[in-house]
């Protein structure tokens, strides 16, 4: 029905520019583009073989909608918009921003200095983006002492200690003239446009004054305030000679997919960078247009007062929309930093495909070495079962599914051994596989490709045999052995059962090993889960007064033995429970305690 709807409507698409807005079974959109030719481009998505977010994308969609305007330029401006405001899952591209801090001087009668990571139209001056936290904290902390301002909100009775140590300007205290704040707001901003000369030249004379009136400590506190602008901002790679905020923006394309790095340079240095890779399926230019525009509409990234983009990139444009100078570097330090920004983008991008290239390797590489190493086609699916007990008592079994070499948790399985007493491994690893494989064939669900069992030439021949003679399954079965020290050593297959010829340093090895990590892992926690439930129950059976409802009550509530304990009476009969069966429950719980410590 869904395509059916999709397929009607595509016939009804007009060749004009627009948005279009891609919706899932739910109603909810998921992804939004937008077209010189809507009729073309949404077409091109169901048409021909698609792969990766492409693929994923069509498969969920079931309907679309589409909003036409004047220009190719004007429907950009609404895809980032719609963008912003819906963001749709498919829509990886600057989702949430980025989180860099910035100081910011308060629009107030009584204005304050103050850290924030927004940044909003509110009249106030921001200053930054700063690195990290700790960088705009020392930078604040450095103001506050040389130049302050109010540091409380305001509406204190008398002055606080911050005034006395001259860390205010003290507005609780007396009035303080808009003329003054403004002058201290001129030096603030000065500084932190990079202009050090004349605090340093302000920190010394006062530096030189405490030590002529014997002052020492204070003169120490101002020597150190000079050390610190010494230290940091004047030891910053200086790039330029004025005090501009600048960002520069470049880009590498490969592969289908795109590489952005932005340079931000404040106070005439190189302060933070940005990267950004996702795959594309636009034009490249038109990519990292939008990417700038979309950039520069979260709350937190400030517009410059110059923008450099790479030759290409429609600098009139982002400059009409953005309010700022948009340049084109043709030579020169601002060129020669663009093309950094460039090369940075291109390394970026090698090292993304060289850790895709590993990531392949330790699982469709893995599982094809695996595959030819068990003379077997290509596997998807392996399931691997472990079992767990403690001499036989609390038996259970649990198993794990990798799909495409990774684990997928979602068909993880916990099984409680229903038919076997005591430690018998054969005869629990046919109660588990029947049950598992029956159920599948049932309900007609996927078979594995291979089966892994935790365990030697027993368990592989219990559940081989089950699979051959009592469901008629041919699914290879092949068998994890470990060593003394109880890591994995081989792997053992076919008609006799002969170890497999995996070198322990090949990615095939190191995905059985992972496989065998987690189910071990898996069935011991299960285990543990059990135990300390059946112990729980067993000790609650003994207690006169609790029937199977109460011990059902206590279990979900307290979950464990140690939190029973713990509990307060009244909280066991805000259960439900009557006053002389909690005091049992706790007397019970008292001499098990005893019990526990004597052991």
């Amino acid at each position: 029905m869904a395509k059916e709807l999709v397929e009607n409507k595509l016939t009804l698409l007009p060749t004009l520019p627009g948005c279009y807005i891609m919706k899932n079974a739910k109603g909810k959109i998921i992804y939004i583009g937008k077209a010189k030719n809507l009729r073309n481009r949404v077409r091109s998505y169901f048409r021909g073989t698609k792969e990766g977010k492409t693929a994923l994308l069509v498969q969920e969609i079931t309907d679309f909608e589409y909003v036409v305007t004047a220009s190719d330029k004007e429907a950009l401006l609404l895809e980032v918009t719609l963008i912003q405001k819906h963001k749709p899952r498919y829509n990886i591209l600057l989702k949430f921003g980025t989180s860099y801090p910035y100081l910011k001087i308060t629009n107030e009668r009584h204005p304050q200095l103050v850290i924030t990571s927004e940044v909003h139209k509110d009249g106030a001056e921001y200053f930054g983006p700063y690195p990290n936290v700790g960088a705009a904290q020392q930078t604040q902390q450095l103001i506050h002492k040389i130049y302050p301002l109010r540091k409380c909100n305001g509406h204190q009775k008398r002055a606080c200690l911050y005034y006395h140590i001259g860390q205010c300007i003290g507005p609780c205290d007396h009035e303080v003239p808009v003329e003054e704040y403004q002058e201290q707001i001129k030096r603030i901003r000065s500084f932190l446009n990079g202009n050090v000369t004349t605090i340093k030249r302000d920190l010394k004379q006062k530096m030189m004054q405490a030590s002529e009136d014997l002052n020492f400590e204070a003169a120490a506190e101002f020597r150190n305030q000079i050390s610190y602008i010494e230290q940091t901002v004047e030891k910053q790679a200086i790039i330029f000679k004025d005090f501009k905020s600048r960002d520069f923006f470049n880009y590498y394309i490969d592969h289908g997919w795109i590489s952005i790095q932005v340079f931000f340079v404040r106070q005439a240095a190189l302060t933070k960078r940005e990267v950004a890779m996702y795959p594309i399926t636009d034009d490249a230019n038109e990519e990292v247009l939008k990417y700038i525009l979309q950039y520069y509409q979260h709350s937190n990234n400030t517009v410059p007062q110059e923008i450099y983009v790479p030759a290409g990139i429609d600098h009139k444009f982002l400059s009409e929309e953005l309010g700022t100078k948009v340049h084109i570097p043709q030579r020169g330090e601002k060129k020669n930093l663009l093309d950094t920004a460039g090369k940075n983008s291109r390394l970026a991008l090698k090292q993304k495909f060289h850790l895709i290239t590993m990531e392949q390797l330790k699982t469709t590489g893995a599982l094809e070495e695996l595959s030819e190493a068990l003379g077997l086609p290509y596997i998807e699916r392996i399931e691997a079962f472990d079992h767990s007990n403690i001499q036989g008592t609390s038996p259970v079994s649990a198993m794990v599914s990798f799909y495409e070499g990774k684990p997928d948790k979602n068909n993880y399985r916990k099984f409680h051994v229903k038919t076997v007493e005591g430690s018998n491994e054969a005869a629990t690893t046919r109660e588990v596989v029947r049950r598992r494989y029956a159920r599948l064939l049932k309900e007609q669900g996927e078979l594995p490709d291979l089966i892994l069992m935790d365990g030697g030439k027993i368990q592989v021949n219990a559940a081989k045999d089950i699979l051959e003679n009592e469901l008629g399954l041919d699914i290879p079965v092949a068998g994890m052995v470990k060593d003394d020290r109880h890591q994995t050593a081989q792997l053992i297959f076919g008609e006799d059962l002969q170890i497999v010829n995996l070198h322990p340093r090949s990615q095939a090895f190191y995905l059985v090993q992972r496989v065998q990590d987690e189910v071990h892992r898996f069935a011991i926690q299960f285990h543990r889960n059990v135990r300390s439930k059946n112990s729980f129950s067993s000790i609650l059976d003994d207690i006169k007064g609790v029937g199977p409802k109460t011990r059902t009550k206590l279990l979900r509530h307290f979950k464990s033995l140690r939190l029973l304990k713990e509990a307060d009476i009244q909280e066991v009969i805000d259960l439900g429970i009557n006053r002389k069966t909690a005091e049992r429950i706790q007397e019970a719980m008292a001499e098990y305690q005893i019990a526990s410590k004597k052991k």
